[in-house]
């Protein structure tokens, strides 16, 4: 009985093994790993390319941003992203750009990131044809504070105050086509005023993270940092994510910039998962092929 129990132990240990290694091997790799798109060689400012394997001449591309609370500088070759942002965009005849950005804690405070953003959208135009996208349709799409990035980067397309000079192509434009943000931050002044969260607090650590000041000591900034702020005719349409069930990133917050989308008539889809948490349920490969789908949808329509 014991002999027997070991061998069962070890074959379910094996299967595990092979499991995952047949998991990775089904995982895509980067057709371009590790470009750099602001002339260095900084890890904070690579980024990878996929490519789906129909080898056509050029593909729309969705930059794809990491959620860290805006404090990790290298999380975009996560297993997770290729299988929920990667796989899914494939499919449906998409370039996937998975960037790096500068650590708000490590490397610089905001506008640090949305300016490395900014950098990304306009190397790929600038290189469009060294690495087969389409300049015609570029996308974006991020989780949590890489939301809230895309967020932004989508309302500011057409405002030249947040973006910065960061890279070697500065004359080319960093507008979006289309923002899909998974629950992302928008106003962090009212962060926890929401019937979900309104026990909680912003601690210091939580209210310096971004700007490396207390937010209630610089309202400027903040609202500098605030998607809702930059809204105008030319914003791009909009797919929102949200748990209703979050308490990292309350609902409310995706509701101001839903609302605040609609009052200036962009188009704007808030997705509401009653049970949803923070990433966990809501960040599933479900969503992000309705995600693959917006993006889709929206590049055919301008065909």
């Amino acid at each position: 009985m014991k002999k027997r129990m070991l061998n069962f132990l070890w074959l379910w240990f094996v299967s595990l093994i092979l499991n995952g290694l047949l998991t990775a091997q089904q995982l895509p790799t980067p057709t371009w790993p590790n470009v750099n798109y602001a002339g260095n060689n900084h890890t904070y400012h690579m980024m990878d390319i996929y490519l789906p394997d129909d080898n056509r001449k050029h593909y729309p591309a969705v930059v794809v941003i990491y959620g860290s609370a805006w404090t990790s500088n290298d999380k975009k070759l996560s297993d997770y992203q290729k299988e929920v942002f990667v796989m899914p965009l494939a499919k449906k005849g998409f370039a996937t750009v998975a960037i790096n950005h500068r650590s708000s804690t490590l490397d610089a405070v905001f506008p640090a990131q949305i300016h490395d953003v900014k950098a990304v959208i306009r190397f790929l135009r600038a290189r469009a044809e060294d690495f087969k996208i389409d300049p015609s349709f570029i996308g974006i799409a991020g989780y949590s504070s890489g939301g809230h990035l895309a967020a932004l980067a989508g309302t500011s397309s057409n405002n030249k105050s947040v973006e910065g000079a960061v890279g070697e192509y500065l004359t080319y434009p960093s507008h979006v086509d289309a923002v899909v943000d998974f629950y992302g931050p928008t106003d962090l002044s009212v962060f926890y005023d929401c019937p979900i969260t309104s026990d909680k607090k912003l601690t210091m650590k939580q209210r310096t993270k971004l700007f490396g000041e207390d937010i209630y000591d610089i309202p400027d900034k903040v609202q500098a940092a605030n998607p809702v702020n930059y809204i105008d005719e030319n914003t791009p349409p909009f797919l929102i994510f949200q748990g209703a069930q979050d308490r990292t990133v309350p609902i409310c917050q995706s509701q101001l910039l839903h609302e605040a989308l609609l009052a200036k008539n962009i188009d704007s889809k808030l997705l509401i998962k009653e049970d949803g948490d923070h990433c966990g349920n809501n960040l599933m490969p479900h969503h992000t092929k309705q995600m693959a789908a917006f993006f889709h949808a929206l590049y055919n329509k301008q065909l």
